[in-house]
């Protein structure tokens, strides 16, 4: 709770100190997730989902933005069946459903690459987890999963066509979203791990008033 309040107030405090009169650029984004759960005993990006979004970019300086964002990502993890046994099979899949709210910074290189890192708030707001094919317990409301998720972000866009780009975006959480226990078949062995969202994202983003921003950051910087 601590560090979500931290959050919020840090974002506050820049935005304001940051919007000086320039133009605002908007965007909308939509793209493909891969996603995995570390700490889950199911490995690697085999859970898919989809992202779209839509934020605004504020430039503060040459070729620097900050951007705040409100996506819908879909995250979670899959495996298929691990054994021929019928009741444990090892199949296992989780979904989960986030309204998530990234805030980052951005740099430009020569109006073609641009790079960015930063924080995203999620809140959840659906789950639901099959393990050997039957359908577990979980829920959003029953906070089985934690219901808000603080995550670090790696961002790259790369220009496609005119306002056009591709983006990628890595994203991990820096809290846990569940503790849980796992045990063997016949019980002997019993341990104990925490879970992290994992994912990777893949998207087509279009940039409103870009040209715009961009002129009126040259008028400002001319008229100081």
């Amino acid at each position: 709770m601590m560090l979500k309040k931290v959050f919020w107030v840090a974002c506050l405090l820049l935005i304001s100190h940051i919007v000086n009169a320039q133009f605002i650029k908007g965007f909308v984004a939509g793209g493909l997730i891969m996603a995995q759960v570390d700490g889950d005993e199911a490995y690697g990006y085999k859970k898919t989902g989809a992202n779209f979004g839509v934020g605004v970019m504020i430039p503060f300086k040459k070729n620097w933005d900050i951007s705040m964002e409100t996506s819908f990502s879909q995250k979670g993890a899959r495996q298929k069946a691990q054994y021929s046994m019928d009741s444990l099979n090892g199949a296992y899949k989780l979904n989960l459903n986030y309204l998530e709210i990234p805030v980052l910074i951005h740099y430009t290189d020569k109006e073609f690459i641009t790079v960015g890192t930063g924080l995203s708030w999620a809140r959840l707001i659906d789950a639901a987890e099959w393990e050997h094919g039957r359908q577990t317990r979980t829920t959003a409301q029953n906070k089985i999963y934690k219901p808000n998720d603080l995550s670090v972000l790696l961002d790259l866009k790369m220009k496609i066509y005119k306002k056009l780009k591709f983006n990628f975006r890595y994203s991990y959480s820096m809290l846990k979203i569940r503790t849980r226990e796992f045990s063997t078949v016949g019980g002997t062995t019993i341990w104990t791990r925490h879970q992290y969202n994992n994912t990777l994202t893949f998207r087509l983003v279009y940039i409103f008033n870009e040209e715009q921003s961009e002129r009126v950051v040259r008028e400002n910087k001319l008229s100081n």
